[in-house]
């Protein structure tokens, strides 16, 4: 099915509340002339919507421009599958909230209709019922009667109903999905002590699987892989029927293939206008979609890896294993970008001196890499987003993830510089350094040095982070050894890379850095946020879930704890605030060291032990007095702590034959509006999968 030459149009909210079914376009800019760009649309709940511009588009050629719209297009035709992956019942969930904000005529001026809409927007801001962070599932705020009178009051006709069912018998299997907190209360349980699989409601594993049953089917698999082993699991539902336990692909003919097969339409267009040997990339990639064979999926990730010469770049598949409790599965994610060449001069000189980092790391010489091979590096702009990456975005990615194709054949760095720019441009003013800094001294360094240690710390982590250090001959990969912590350990690793050499001379020689001065706004920064601001995001009596969360108390409180003797970090309490104060840049940076020698000693010896010890000491619990402090403070900013972005908009111009003569950019300035229209335009799922 062809959709070359289709001009996409958003649905406006003269439809979006009334039963038309017509597609139409937005009140959305190409250039913002009449008043500077709005970064931020919107706040409600925990959450700020952000917009982000894509600079430079037009300097781009026409092939170059009908790449990244054929690949935009492709990204966003797999949204289903992200939210199908997140919980069995999302899509059916986001079918039955969709057809009332569409359809209902009844009160919209309500306060239960006005928390409905807030819920309806934290859905769709999740990707599902679950929160995007936490993955505890999101509380309605509205009561069930409402939500009866909702269903009952919209469209019948549009309502997600199966065969034989009535709206009371969809009512009565939705009912308790959304209302009961005991029903699949979490979408990933990292907790210590509990079946990990049976109490995570990812759509991974069917519901009658056990954590030791997964565990024991793949280890079985994994028996003799031999050194270079293909990523077992990532791009399959693991089901158990009638006693057998077997994989269903994610593939054409396979699971997901209504939507797998509009990917690979949108992908065989880009390949249309690739160049080589980009093409290949993209034919590879087409391979393995349509055959599901995962030794296609790393003949595909090296080629990728080793194409960096096109400006055109695009991630797209079954990548990050972090909603999956025991990291094997693969969520669906997309980005489209294009190379920003002035801002990768600086990420360029860190993957070119890769080597130098490793030889100097403090991690034991048996861990480091003896050659770092095909580290490249650069800073993008990001022309749109989907899956695992939208909402709610990354700032920084680093790829493949198979540690015997990073070592052998290198890895791509990217840091995502528009949407690190509107994050910088969005937050100028939000009161949060000042209320939490301990010192005037400490805000002035932020405002001068903070934006260039956040990227920085970016880059190290990215770049130099995730590629350096070896596993010893013989260890399996984290996902087998270190299990429900590997993800917590991976990015405590990286993060305690990026912050060893954010104190290092070598950057200012470099000329990445003026001085070390932005290394100490760096270290500032992680512990402020480590032991104060992040608290801010979970609800009181919660402890840490989110693995990047716990990774940063992890280092954070570790640091504290072992410095103490030496007065490395002061705890002070003024006014009844608490803040945390660096006392010794030095003995910090000593201190991350030591950590970083041990956590990397943990994956290259797959030391399971150890490494839940950490995390459960020191990245889990929260201290309760302290939690209670730091959310009253930040409520009185009045400020969300998440953010996430409306997409941009990428429309083709087409002549009278109906061939593209240009892609243009316009900016969506309504939420809603776009979540609806994603809704009916890239739904190619059934509810049920």
């Amino acid at each position: 099915m062809s959709h070359y030459h289709e001009i996409l149009i958003l649905l406006g909210l003269g439809c979006a509340f009334a039963a038309c079914g017509t597609l139409q376009r937005p009140s959305a800019r190409t250039e913002e002339t009449d008043r500077p760009f709005q970064y931020q649309t919107e706040q409600f709940a925990d959450i700020r919507i952000l917009r982000y511009q894509v600079p430079a588009f037009d300097e781009l050629t026409l092939p170059q421009k009908e790449l990244v719209y054929f690949l935009y297009e492709a990204g966003l035709s797999g949204r289903d599958i992200f939210w199908d992956q997140n919980y069995r019942h999302n899509l059916r969930v986001r079918a039955t909230l969709e057809n009332i904000v569409r359809t209902y005529d009844g009160d919209r001026t309500s306060d239960n209709w006005k928390k409905f809409m807030v819920y309806v927007k934290r859905v769709w801001f999740s990707n599902g019922i679950h929160h995007h962070y936490s993955t505890i599932k999101i509380e309605p705020g509205f009561p069930e009667e409402y939500f009866e009178e909702l269903v009952k009051t919209s469209d019948q006709a549009t309502l997600p109903l199966r065969s034989g069912q009535k709206v009371d018998d969809l009512l009565s299997d939705l009912k308790p999905i959304l209302f009961d907190p005991s029903v699949d209360s979490k979408r990933v349980d990292l907790d210590d002590g509990v079946d990990n699989v049976l109490d995570s409601a990812t759509n991974f594993y069917t519901p009658n699987l056990t954590e030791k049953e997964v565990q024991e089917f793949y280890t079985k698999l994994a028996t003799g892989a031999g050194p270079n082993p293909i990523s077992f699991g990532l791009n399959s539902q693991l089901a158990k029927e009638g006693g057998r336990i077997f994989e269903r692909v994610w593939k054409v003919g396979g699971m997901y293939s209504p939507a797998i097969e509009q990917i690979v339409a949108w992908l065989e267009k880009a390949a249309d206008v690739a160049e080589e040997p980009q093409r290949s990339v993209i034919e590879k990639l087409i391979d393995y979609y349509r055959t599901g064979n995962l030794s296609s999926f790393d003949d595909y990730s090296i080629r990728w890896v080793e194409e960096t010469a096109s400006e055109v770049d695009f991630i797209n598949g079954f990548i990050e294993v972090y909603g999956d409790p025991l990291g094997y599965k693969g969520t669906y994610e997309s980005l489209v970008y294009f190379t920003d060449k002035k801002a990768t001069e600086r990420i360029d000189a860190l993957s070119r001196n890769a080597q130098w980092f490793e030889d100097h790391s403090p991690i034991r010489p048996e861990d480091k890499k003896k050659e770092v091979r095909g580290i490249s590096a650069r800073v993008i702009t990001v022309a749109g987003e989907s899956g695992d990456s939208s909402p709610s975005t990354p700032i920084g990615v680093n790829l493949p993830n198979a540690n015997w194709i990073r070592k052998e054949h290198g890895s791509k760095s990217v840091n995502l510089g528009n949407i690190v720019h509107a994050y910088d441009e969005s937050s100028k003013t939000s009161g949060v350094l000042e209320e939490f800094a301990s010192s005037q001294e400490e805000v002035d360094r932020a405002r001068k040095y903070g934006s260039l240690a956040d990227n920085l710390h970016t880059d190290l982590h990215e770049v130099i982070g995730h590629a350096s250090g070896q596993i010893q001959p013989g260890v399996g990969t984290p996902k087998e050894t270190l299990r429900n912590y590997a993800s917590t350990l991976e990015e405590a690793r990286a993060d305690l890379v990026a912050l060893y050499f954010l104190m290092d001379p070598k950057l200012v020689e470099l000329g990445v850095m003026p001085s070390l001065e932005v290394g100490k706004a760096g270290y500032d920064d992680y512990i402020r946020n480590g032991l104060l601001v992040q608290l801010a995001r979970i609800k009181k009596g919660e402890n840490l879930e989110e693995a990047h969360m716990r990774n940063r108390q992890m280092i954070a409180e570790w640091a504290y704890e072992k410095g103490k003797a030496d007065h490395v970090i002061e705890k002070i309490v003024r006014d009844g605030k608490t803040y945390f104060a660096i006392r010794d840049y030095e003995k910090l940076r000593l201190l991350f060291g030591e950590l970083l020698r041990e956590i990397q000693r943990v994956k290259s010896e797959g030391d399971y032990s150890a490494g839940r010890q950490l995390v459960e000491e020191y990245g889990v619990k929260v201290d309760p007095a302290l939690h209670e402090q730091v959310l009253d403070r930040y409520a009185k900013l009045k400020i969300a702590p998440y953010a996430g972005f409306i997409n941009p908009l990428l429309r083709p111009v087409t002549d009278d034959a109906g061939e593209i003569t240009d892609v243009v950019v316009d900016y969506p300035e309504d939420f809603t509006e776009q979540m609806l229209y994603y809704g009916q335009r890239y739904h190619f799922l059934s509810d049920t999968n």
